[in-house]
């Protein structure tokens, strides 16, 4: 392994710094080790200006929104809308409308599984009904919240599932991208990074011959957002996909908040998701009228601490800068391959290369099973998870039933790479395999 001592190209400057705006990155833990966090693919550590905001708000702004007549309902009902704009801006999405604030990644891909199933129409206006010799296709890379929607999408009407399968590299196999996307396909949802291989999949080149084909893009995007720069705007109409998710606590933000956009056409013919409080125009005992977007789909009180917390997420990683975060994540993912590498026993499962995939490592160990190892790491202080990371499919395509999965993210060290080297070494010791 490369010297602690010795900078790696695309580390980001005043790293030191960065880490300490993290306050649990100072943590020793009650073994007596200094933490080091590997697992920022599950969940990311939050800096001290999100804590803050989030306290602030509740000390000092804390009210429903949209519907207090006060002071504090002003304040609350801005400091949410505020927080909207800011996501907006940090995706680059073409309207701040655009954006839906749901309660996770997973509830909005529910969100758009469940009102399209529910959709009725010819698809004059981009979105209709979903039946008997429709298709809907996926990958075999999913999270299971890219998944199980559409399986339950499809029970529901009808239609069939397929899905793109993968190479022995851990890529998409796009040789059927013409036939498998094809005229009876209305819906095509796809990752955009993998939470288990580490995949970056081509979205764009999926995208276009979805559109080609008048289908509706879908994509998951909880790996992707918190690693590389988005610009929805920026991106040729026909490249962009027409709904995208992802959630807050990947992205320095707080849990309990996630955000759906979507292309304004699409949010304005689909049905609503939830009804209650809010997403109402008018409402009598016969029928209801519905709010505009993006209010229409957001019913009852919504996460307001959390937007506000996400709010002051995104500004931090603008002020940092999202090209310098994927510089950063690429140099440290390379390092953190070389280290594997040398462990003997050891296999990565999905691409070889640091420009091909995110932060998400997953590996397997010969001889010891992934929970295990996962523990003997923790004994040391490295936080790392262990399991099938919401990922079966994929795992079955490589005849593993789990594996251990270390990630990094914009505190990252070298040091941290070496820890969890060194950590598996003693591992193999442990458990005298190897």
């Amino acid at each position: 392994m490369t010297d602690v001592a010795t900078p790696l190209t695309g580390l980001l400057p005043g790293l030191d710094l960065i880490r300490a705006d993290f306050p649990i990155l100072s943590r020793t833990l009650a073994d007596g080790h200094r933490l080091v966090y590997l697992d920022s693919a599950n969940t990311s550590q939050k800096p001290q200006v999100v804590i803050d905001a989030m306290v602030d708000h509740l000390e000092r702004h804390n009210a429903n929104v949209a519907r207090a007549m006060h002071q504090l309902g002003a304040e609350s009902s801005a400091a949410f809308e505020a927080a909207r704009d800011k996501v907006a801006a940090f995706i680059g999405a073409p309207s701040r409308d655009e954006v839906v604030f749901t309660k996770n990644a997973s509830e909005a891909l529910n969100l758009v599984a469940n009102t399209l199933a529910w959709a009725r129409g010819d698809w004059s206006s981009g979105v209709g009904t979903v039946g008997e010799g429709d298709e809907v296709v996926i990958t075999q890379m999913e999270h299971h919240s890219n998944i199980v929607p559409w399986q339950l999408l499809t029970e529901r009407t009808g239609a069939t599932l397929r899905w793109f399968e993968l190479t022995d590299e851990g890529t998409l196999d796009l040789s059927r991208l013409d036939e498998l996307v094809n005229e009876r396909t209305k819906i095509v949802a796809v990752t955009w990074v993998s939470n288990m291989l580490g995949t970056v999949n081509p979205v764009a080149q999926i995208a276009r011959r979805a559109h080609e084909v008048g289908a509706v893009v879908v994509v998951d995007a909880a790996q992707a957002v918190p690693q590389m720069p988005v610009d929805l705007a920026a991106m040729a109409p026909e490249e962009r996909p027409d709904f995208l998710a992802f959630t807050g606590h990947k992205v320095t933000g707080p849990t309990g908040v996630g955000v759906l956009w979507g292309r304004t056409e699409l949010l304005e013919a689909l049905p609503p998701f939830l009804g209650g409080g809010e997403m109402i125009a008018t409402v009598s005992m016969e029928r209801s009228t519905y709010a505009g977007i993006p209010h229409k789909y957001e019913a009852g009180t919504p996460p307001i601490v959390e937007a506000v917390g996400l709010g002051a997420a995104v500004d931090y990683l603008s002020a940092v800068g999202m090209d310098a975060v994927r510089a950063h994540e690429e140099a440290i993912t390379g390092y953190a391959l070389e280290g594997l590498a040398t462990v003997s026993g050891l296999t990565v499962l999905g691409p070889q290369s640091a420009a091909q995939r995110g932060g998400a490592i997953a590996f397997e160990l010969a001889g010891v099973h992934p929970h295990d190892v996962a523990q003997v790491l923790d004994s040391r202080g490295v936080a790392v998870r262990a399991g099938h990371h919401c990922a079966k499919p994929a795992h079955k395509r490589f005849g593993v039933q789990s594996s251990t999965r270390m990630s990094s993210y914009l505190y990252t060290t070298p040091a941290e790479i070496d820890a969890l080297v060194e950590g598996l070494e003693y591992t193999k010791s442990y458990f005298k395999v190897g």
